[in-house]
């Protein structure tokens, strides 16, 4: 059996003038401007803001931020998340979504089979557990927030609902930036659901003239099946490469995945070796000159 070991190598990030979307660690400088207003996870020192806290700068007008790369999920609305069913309960489902706290998801805030609008009954409450039951998959949205940090969930859009035949990983959610779509299909023939909480979905593509999205509780026709090798294979390498891009803290979206994904096959690279530190900061090098072309052009 080959054993390959490896020493830690450097981690290289943004230095630029803007230190929008720099990489900073405990008690580095990021900024000796004044006039500026200091945010969570900063201190000010001999005029100087320093960050107290390893993270990702963030700047709103002047107010000055650091957002933490390891954190729990702070839920905003509107928010996709992926999430896993922990608890059915009185016409309620308890969703792990790396927050603080489990969410909630109404039976009423649920798509039922077919689409169906109407009232929901005694007879749908004794069949929860055949929309979803412990351990099932599933996509939804943030609907509400309320005052005590508990997160209500809905699924009544048709791209919401269970997911099937695919992969789910965890990567830090500071490295998901918040966007117009979180559903897509990468070019490899893969499709991915970037949850906004750090739980990201892998799943074969899905098939001409099925409801729109990916795989849903709602479409009666949806089953567990076999995913063929070259999916499979595709699938494992997709995975991969968001690994490779969480380990070198590098923004997690399509373009960067297929800039790593595209580089490891370049490099005749097997899916596996993705994982190892050395080669993942060189197949990582296109992506991470990507994120910081499109920190450049939103400065």
């Amino acid at each position: 059996m080959d054993v390959s070991i490896s020493l830690p190598s450097a981690l290289i990030f943004d230095t630029g003038d803007d230190s929008r979307g720099q990489y900073v660690a405990p008690g580095d400088i990021i900024t000796s401007d004044i006039g500026y207003m200091r945010g969570h996870g900063t201190y000010e020192e001999n005029g100087k803001l320093l960050a107290s806290v390893a993270g990702i700068v963030e700047r709103v007008n002047k107010l000055v931020s650091v957002r933490p790369l390891k954190s729990r999920y702070t839920a905003e609305i509107g928010d996709v998340v992926v999430g896993r069913i922990v608890q059915v309960g009185n016409k309620r489902w308890r969703v792990d979504v790396n927050a603080h706290m489990d969410a909630t998801l109404q039976l009423s805030a649920i798509n039922l089979p077919g689409g169906i609008q109407r009232r929901r009954s005694e007879e749908d409450q004794l069949q929860m557990r055949q929309f979803f039951a412990e351990e099932d998959l599933m996509s939804a949205e943030v609907q509400a927030i309320h005052s005590d940090g508990g997160v209500a969930l809905h699924t009544r859009s048709m791209k919401y609902g269970k997911l099937m035949n695919g992969l789910f990983i965890q990567v830090m959610p500071a490295l998901i930036k918040r966007g117009k779509h979180h559903f897509h299909t990468l070019s490899c023939g893969v499709d991915v659901i970037l949850g906004n909480n750090g739980y990201i979905w892998i799943s074969e593509p899905r098939v001409a003239g099925q409801l729109e999205g990916l795989n849903y509780a709602g479409d009666t026709s949806s089953s567990y099946k076999e995913v063929t090798l070259p999916i499979r294979e595709k699938i494992c390498r997709v995975r991969n490469a968001i690994f490779a891009l969480n380990s070198r803290f590098i923004s997690i979206y399509p373009q960067t995945i297929m800039d790593t994904y595209e580089e490891s096959l370049s490099m005749q690279l097997a899916s596996k070796d993705l994982l190892r530190p050395d080669v993942a900061s060189q197949v990582t090098e296109r992506a991470r000159q990507t994120a910081l072309g499109n920190m450049m052009d939103m400065s």
